[in-house]
C-alpha cells in the first residue's frame, strides 16, 4: 500500500449501501503488514449463492483451489481474505494453511467449512502461518456490521495507493437491488480471470448456476480486457455472492442467467465490474496516465482483442506514453507481431482522436505539436483502424514509467 495516490484515482468514492445478507469486519492480524488491517471476514446469512472465476495460471495459489473445489456446494456463509502473503507455490503448507484458516473461520461463523471462501494476496513463495487468525476471525464474527465497505477494500490491498470500490442500484421485478463490488490490484495484472481479487455482493435472489454464468459472461470485457505488464497472477480471483434478501420485497427468483427479467440487472452487474477494472487500470504501479486502446476493422472481435493486447502491453508503447511521446512507429511494431491478419498498407493510428498514419504512412496533415500536446493528457487513446472487417475491440492500460521499476524493485525487500 502506497503513501502515495495515484494521479489517476477516482476524484470521489461511492457511498457504498448495506447489503441485506453480509455483514464486513476487518483486522490487523501481522501477516506482513506493521500498523495496517491485513485480514477481512465477510459473512453471510444463509441461502448465499456463489459463484467464482479464476486465474488461468498453471500455477494457482493454494486459496484457488480451495475456492474451485467449494464452488460446487453452490452456498457460502462466510469469505476470508488476507493481504500480504498470497500463499502461493508453498506446497503441503499451503493446503494446510487453507484447511487451517477455514477451519478457525468454520468455528467463528458458525457454519461448515465448506461453506468458507479464501482468497489471499502478496509475496508468492512464503509460507501463510494461518494460526495468526486464531482468535482474530473469533472477535471479527462478533464485531461485523453491513457498513464497513471502504475499511474491507483497504484491508486487501498490497501495492494499491486507493481502495477501489463501486455500487449500483437497479429494479428486479418490482423490487429494487443492490449490487456492490470492491477489488484489489495494481500489479502483476494481465487478463485470462480474472487478474486480481475482486468480490462482487448483491442481495438479489439468484441461484448458483445462473450467477455463474452472468460472472463468466461479464469478466468478457471488463477484468479480461485489462493489463498493467503482460503478467497473469497466480492468486486471480473473483467471487460474487447473491444472498436472496430481497425476495422478501418481491424480488423473482432467478433460475437462469438468461432469464429476461434479468435484463436491467446484468447490465449493471457489467457496470459494476467495468467500474473496477478501470479503477485497477487507473492504479497501475507508477502508472501516470490512463491508456485505451480500441482496434477497429479487424477480421473478428476475437483478433480485435489480440491486436489491443499486443499494443497495451508493449513496454515500448508504453514507455512512449509515459515520456508523453506519440510514437506511432511502436505500435505499427506492436500490431505487426500480435501474429493477427494486418495489411501495412490498410492500416491507420490515432491519438485522442487525432489521426498520425493512414495508409501506411505518416498521415498528410500530421502536426508534431498537436500530437505532443494531445499527449500531455492524463487519459490517452490509442486507436488502430486495420480496414479488413467488423471486428473492434477495446482493453485498458497504463504507461510504464521508472516508478514501476522501483516498486517492484523492492516488493520484497
Amino acid at each position: 500500500m502506497s503513501s502515495t495516490v495515484s494521479p489517476l484515482a477516482p476524484k470521489s468514492v461511492p457511498d457504498m449501501p448495506a447489503i441485506r445478507g453480509v455483514r464486513l469486519g476487518t483486522a490487523a492480524a501481522g501477516i506482513r503488514y506493521k500498523g495496517r488491517t491485513d485480514v477481512l471476514l465477510a459473512l453471510f446469512d444463509k441461502g448465499t449463492t456463489v459463484a467464482g472465476v479464476f486465474t488461468t495460471s498453471k500455477c494457482p495459489s493454494a486459496p484457488v483451489e480451495w475456492c474451485r473445489a467449494k464452488l460446487k456446494g453452490k452456498t457460502a456463509r462466510a469469505l476470508v481474505v488476507n493481504s500480504g502473503n498470497a500463499n502461493a507455490f508453498t506446497g503441503k503448507t499451503g493446503k494446510q494453511s487453507t484447511a487451517l484458516t477455514a477451519d478457525i473461520a468454520a468455528k467463528a461463523a458458525g457454519c461448515k467449512t465448506g461453506e468458507i471462501f479464501l482468497a489471499s494476496t502478496g509475496v508468492i513463495g512464503e509460507p501463510l502461518d494461518a494460526t495468526k487468525f486464531n482468535g482474530v476471525l473469533e472477535t471479527l464474527a462478533g464485531e461485523v456490521a453491513p457498513d464497513r465497505w471502504l475499511e474491507a477494500a483497504k484491508a486487501i490491498m498490497t501495492t494499491d495507493t486507493f481502495p477501489k470500490v463501486a455500487t449500483a442500484k437497479v429494479k428486479l421485478g418490482k423490487a429494487t437491488v443492490t449490487i456492490n463490488g470492491m477489488a484489489k490490484g495494481a500489479g502483476m495484472i494481465a487478463p485470462d480471470m480474472a487478474t486480481m481479487l475482486s468480490f462482487v455482493f448483491t442481495d438479489a435472489p439468484i441461484a448458483a448456476p445462473a450467477l455463474q454464468a452472468l460472472l463468466k459472461g461479464g469478466v468478457a470485457d471488463t477484468f479480461n480486457a485489462v493489463t498493467i505488464d503482460g503478467d497473469t497472477s497466480t492468486s486471480d480471483t473473483l467471487l460474487a455472492f447473491a444472498t436472496g434478501a430481497a425476495a422478501a420485497d418481491g424480488a423473482p427468483k432467478i433460475t437462469r442467467a438468461n432469464d429476461p427479467k434479468l435484463k436491467a440487472f446484468v447490465k449493471a452487474f457489467n457496470e459494476v465490474l467495468a467500474n473496477l477494472a478501470e479503477q485497477v487500470a487507473r492504479d497501475g504501479e507508477g502508472a501516470r496516465k490512463l491508456v485505451e486502446v480500441v482496434v477497429e476493422g479487424a477480421t473478428t472481435k476475437a483478433s480485435a482483442r489480440k491486436v489491443a493486447m499486443s499494443i497495451a502491453n508493449s513496454p515500448l508503447v508504453k514507455t512512449a506514453i509515459a515520456g508523453e511521446d506519440a510514437n506511432w512507429g511502436r505500435v505499427v511494431m506492436a500490431v505487426g507481431k500480435a501474429g493477427q491478419p494486418a495489411n501495412r498498407d490498410k492500416l491507420s493510428i490515432s491519438f485522442n482522436g487525432i489521426r498520425v498514419a493512414s495508409k501506411g504512412a505518416r498521415d498528410p496533415s500530421y502536426n508534431e505539436a498537436e500530437v505532443s500536446e494531445a499527449m500531455k493528457n492524463d487519459t490517452i487513446q490509442i486507436k488502430v483502424a486495420m480496414g479488413l472487417g467488423k471486428g473492434r475491440d477495446r482493453v485498458l492500460t497504463c504507461d510504464l514509467t521508472k516508478e514501476y521499476v522501483a516498486i517492484n524493485g523492492d516488493y520484497r525487500s
